[in-house]
This record gives C-alpha cells, sequence and structure tokens, in this order.
C-alpha cells in the first residue's frame, strides 16, 4: 500500500504541480533535499523518492502507477 501511494502522490503546487513525485526530476528533489523538506506528509514521501532516485529504484514502482 505504501509503495502504492509513494507511486502517486502528486506534488501540489508550483512548477511541476499535478506531477507525480515520483516523475519530477532528479535535480528538482536534489534542490529541496538542500533546501529542505517541506512538513508532513509531502515532505516524508519527498524524502522517500530522494532516497528512491538515489538508489536508482524507480522501476520498482512502475507496477503502482495508476
Amino acid at each position: 500500500e505504501w509503495m502504492r501511494h509513494v507511486a502517486n502522490y502528486r506534488m501540489p503546487f508550483g512548477k511541476y504541480e499535478g506531477k507525480r513525485i515520483l516523475d519530477l526530476p532528479e535535480e528538482y528533489i536534489i534542490w529541496f533535499r538542500q533546501k529542505g523538506f517541506p512538513e508532513g506528509e509531502l515532505g516524508s514521501v519527498m524524502s522517500a523518492v530522494y532516497d528512491i532516485k538515489l538508489n536508482g529504484l524507480e522501476r520498482l514502482f512502475d507496477p503502482y502507477r495508476r
């Protein structure tokens, strides 16, 4: 269930509003990490996606995308 949630969580604001966080450019996620992830669920998902991208695991989430 967690993997499905992360695979389909969408950016709620900004340039990439509506885009899956898992599909955001790696540079954007890195920038957020350097500046500090937002509080709450959004920050938790972004932090997880940072680790996922860092380790090249995005393909593991393909079966969970809607």
